[in-house]
Order: structure tokens, then C-alpha cells, then sequence
């Protein structure tokens, strides 16, 4: 057990979520109860340019707004962390928990970090560039400011572990899929999380036919059964699957091979295209944010057909994951727009009332807890994620501490 641990009732867990271009971070007082104390976001985390830095208190109530024009690396997390350390924040910080996009196939649970752990991520690199390198960064960072604190890592993949082997092959040479070239799926510990809500709320139904849509800037959709995955919309990368803010989702790979033949496009401008200038963005030509797109689409038709191809192609995943599963007992809409687009949840919705999915208008428009019709035969629930939290309650279980009675 961790030295910061050794008699307390509470731990203090700091959270990082990082991407490419951005950090979400939390600072959560966890053990017998579970309770964010900071959440802290910096814009252009890692970019040459520094970033925006902001921090705000567990009522949301801004405690730094900070622009931050430096060109050293992490310049922006730098001035984050030195608030955090002269307000107190990091005494007795029992571990860092990080969220890593990808951990390829011989990572399946949540790693304690050390020199040999690191050494065997940084292979992963090619796999996910975009995530993990900036990842990497992060866990270097708090080694250099904090280097007797404890750091966990949790995959998003790990979830998807046990997926059936036909649900991740591709259909390439048996070799390639043995040298790893197979289907991972991400967004796990949100679906991990929500599956634990869904325990809660539904009980013995939760372990029966589930799919869940995770939709936001980043889209998948998983089928589940006992609480396992069973099947998912992304891939081998994140690429795969729903159309997303930037991402193109589901392409022809024929397609892709006219762009690098016959278009003469670089690699680096077709994966720019794919994961930056795709999606919402690229359809729509306008924005990559739903909610701006559904306030334009009534004068924007460029704007209502990318709201369109994303509602269609949820929906398909949803009547094809109907079918992996024989049925579907329980809908469940998570993620920024999955929260709170409620015309998004009921584009996607109408014409699957064949599998019993019935939305009751009212409580669509209010963002409700439970959704569908009484009368309806799949219960629709939108349950708010918490990656973080999942984070959290890992790094406590790696540390050999007490699971939350709230969780």
C-alpha cells in the first residue's frame, strides 16, 4: 500500500485524461466515498504555443482562467500543476491515474508504472500516435515533479479483452492478425463505468442484451452481454465505425487506396484528412460541434446532412448489434451529445420500434434519466459518464485499497 494511504479513511487520486490536443484532469478525494474536489482543463496541452488553462472547484465555480504563449513543452500543465501545488493540492497525493487510449494486446488490465512498463508502451506508439505519445509525456511529467508518487495506468481498450475472436478479425491473412492487425475497440472505461450505473439502476436486466451509444466529439457504439463486449464500432484504431467530430469513421478501403494512388496524397495528408478534416467537420464544412450544426441545420443543408450521416450511421450499428445479440433489453445514450442532443437520440431512435425502442417525447426533451415509453418494450436510459472515476477506483485497487461503498 502506498505511505500516503497508511491510515486514512480518503485518498487523493489526480486523474489525467489526455489527448492530442487536450487534458482533462481531476482531483478526487476517494476511499469511503467518492468526491471531485478540482477538475482542470488545459487547451493545446503539449503544443509549442502553451495553452489555455482553466480550474474550477467541484460546483464548477473558476478558480483559474489562465492564458498560457510559452514554447517550452507542457507549458500549460506546468502552470496548472504550480497552482495545485501552492494551494496545497498535491500533499499526500496517494497516485496519479491516467487514461491511455490504447494498449494494444497484451495490456488488458490497469499497470502500475515503472521504467519497464514505460519501456514496453512506447512500442505501442505506432498504434496510436495521436494519444499515446502525448500520454507518455504526461506520466514523465508527474515523474519529474512527483516522482514518489505512485502512477496507474488504465486502457481504454482493456475493456474489449474479451471480445469473441470473429467480432475482432479482419478478414486479412491469418498472419497479419497474429502480428496484432486486429479489432481492439476504445472507449472502455466509459462503458465500463456506465455498465456499473446500469447494475444499480437495472439490476438482473443489466446482464442481458445491452447496447450502448458513447457519442461525442469521439463516437462508438458496444453490444454487450453479461456486462461483457460482445461487439464494437471501432477497430484496430479509433478511426473505425460512427461518423465523429473530425473523424471519418467507416471508409471503403478502396476508397483510401484511389486517394494515395490516384490522388497522389501524402500519408501524413491522408491521415490528417481522416482524423482532422473528416467527420461533422469535413460533411458539414462548417463545424464539428453538434450543437452548433443542429442550430444551423433548418438554413444549412451541408449542416443537416452531417447531422443526417451521423444519426444513420448510429443507426445501423444499433440494428446490426440488434442482431449480434438476438434483441436488445436495454438502449443506453451516453457522452456529450449522447447526454444531451436529445433531436440527435430521436433521429437515431425512429424506425426501431420494430425492436421495441420507443422514446416518450417529453422526457427525450428533458434529458430524463430513463427516456423510453412505460409501455415501451426496451428501456432507453441516459446515464452520464465518468471516465475519471474509473480512473479513480482503479488506481485504489492497484494500490490495494478499499473499494468505495459508493460505487
Amino acid at each position: 500500500m502506498s505511505p500516503a494511504l497508511h491510515g486514512r479513511a480518503e485518498a487523493r487520486i489526480l486523474t489525467m485524461n489526455r489527448g492530442s490536443a487536450t487534458l482533462k484532469a481531476a482531483l478526487y478525494e476517494a476511499g469511503v466515498r467518492e468526491q471531485m474536489v478540482l477538475s482542470i482543463n488545459i487547451d493545446r496541452a503539449g503544443s509549442s504555443g502553451g495553452g489555455h488553462v482553466t480550474i474550477a472547484d467541484s460546483e464548477r465555480k473558476p478558480l483559474l482562467d489562465a492564458e498560457v504563449d510559452r514554447s517550452e513543452p507542457d507549458a500549460a500543465w506546468s502552470v496548472a500543476f504550480d497552482w495545485l501545488g501552492k494551494h496545497g493540492h498535491l500533499t499526500e497525493l496517494a497516485a496519479a491515474g491516467h487514461r491511455i487510449v490504447h494498449g494494444g494486446a497484451q495490456f488488458r488490465e490497469p499497470q502500475r508504472v515503472t521504467p519497464a512498463f514505460l519501456a514496453k508502451l512506447e512500442k505501442l506508439v505506432p498504434l496510436d500516435p495521436d494519444h499515446l505519445l502525448e500520454a507518455i509525456s504526461g506520466i514523465r511529467f508527474i515523474s519529474q515533479k512527483l516522482p514518489q508518487v505512485p502512477q496507474i495506468v488504465c486502457f481504454d481498450t482493456a475493456f474489449h479483452s474479451g471480445l469473441p475472436t470473429v467480432a475482432c478479425m479482419y478478414a486479412l491473412p491469418h498472419a497479419l492478425y497474429e502480428q496484432g492487425v486486429r479489432r481492439y475497440g476504445f472507449h472502455g472505461l466509459s462503458y465500463e463505468y456506465v455498465v456499473q450505473q446500469l447494475r444499480a439502476t437495472e439490476g438482473a436486466l443489466a446482464e442481458g442484451r445491452v447496447v450502448i451509444a458513447h457519442l461525442g466529439n469521439g463516437a462508438s457504439i458496444v453490444a454487450l452481454h453479461k456486462g461483457g463486449s460482445v461487439d464494437t464500432s471501432m477497430g484496430f484504431t479509433p478511426l473505425e465505425g460512427l461518423v465523429m467530430g473530425t473523424r471519418s469513421g467507416d471508409v471503403d478501403p478502396g476508397a483510401l487506396l484511389y486517394l494515395l494512388e490516384q490522388r497522389k496524397m501524402s500519408h501524413e495528408e491522408l491521415s490528417d484528412q481522416l482524423n482532422r478534416r473528416s467527420g461533422l467537420l469535413g460533411v458539414s464544412g462548417s463545424s464539428e460541434d453538434m450543437r452548433d450544426l443542429l442550430g444551423k441545420s433548418p438554413n444549412d443543408p451541408h449542416a443537416a446532412q452531417a447531422v443526417e450521416l451521423f444519426c444513420y450511421r448510429a443507426k445501423k450499428y444499433i440494428g446490426a448489434y440488434a442482431a449480434v445479440l438476438g434483441g436488445i433489453d436495454l438502449l443506453v445514450f451516453t457522452g456529450g451529445i449522447g447526454e444531451h442532443a436529445a433531436p440527435v437520440r430521436e433521429k437515431i431512435c425512429a424506425g426501431l420500434e420494430f425492436l421495441g425502442i420507443q422514446l416518450d417525447p417529453s422526457r427525450n426533451r428533458s434529458n430524463a434519466p430513463l427516456i423510453s415509453r412505460t409501455d415501451a418494450l426496451v428501456n432507453v436510459r441516459i446515464i452520464e459518464t465518468n471516465e475519471d472515476l474509473m480512473i479513480v477506483r482503479h488506481s485504489l485497487a492497484a494500490l490495494g485499497w478499499p473499494r468505495s461503498t459508493d460505487c
